[in-house]
């Protein structure tokens, strides 16, 4: 299965940190059995909004290089709270290390004020091709299927390189 939680960018410090909204509605499917009489995001999806986000970072880094960006291991993970519909999950992922086939990230995750979820995890990064050479195609559409989903999640930036706007969308001040 394919996940996109991932609503928006809402800050980016290339290859540093970024900062990325999930918005959690009623209408997720999966919420009518997490738990039928109270609705909550599950925590393994506040851990993959962090995997995503850490995702994004890998990708600009290496100007989308690799198609396929998974986790690798987790560590330390706590959940302290639940995240409802109706509520924002933000997430803020700092890069621990960054290299061609693996990176590390901790991230956390608050809704409102309240820190519901942090942890250390890490990525591999790797073109399905280098295990399979009659893959490079499928490497080339996720590449470009990963690009357009980039303008889809921070509009107006087509770069990695772009300056760090807010969630308006607009230049901070300095």
């Amino acid at each position: 299965m394919r996940f996109g939680l991932i609503d928006r960018v809402v800050e980016l410090e290339p290859g540093e940190r970024i900062v990325a909204v999930k918005a959690v509605s009623l209408s997720e499917e999966y919420l009518s059995e997490h738990f039928p009489t109270f609705p909550v995001l599950p925590g393994v999806f506040m851990l993959e909004c962090m995997v995503e986000a850490a995702t994004w970072l890998v990708r600009l880094a290496e100007d989308f290089a690799h198609s396929v960006v998974l986790l690798e291991s987790a560590k330390g993970v706590t959940y302290k709270s639940f995240v409802a519909p109706g509520h924002l999950l933000r997430v803020e992922v700092r890069c621990l290390r960054l290299a061609p086939q693996e990176s590390r990230f901790s991230g956390v995750g608050h809704c409102d004020d309240n820190e519901v979820v942090k942890g250390r995890f890490s990525l591999t990064h790797f073109d399905l091709a280098t295990r399979a050479p009659d893959m490079a195609a499928v490497d080339r559409r996720i590449r470009q299927d990963v690009r357009e989903r980039w303008s889809l999640v921070r509009p107006g930036a087509s770069r990695a390189s772009d300056p760090p706007r807010t969630i308006t969308g607009r230049r901070p001040r300095p």
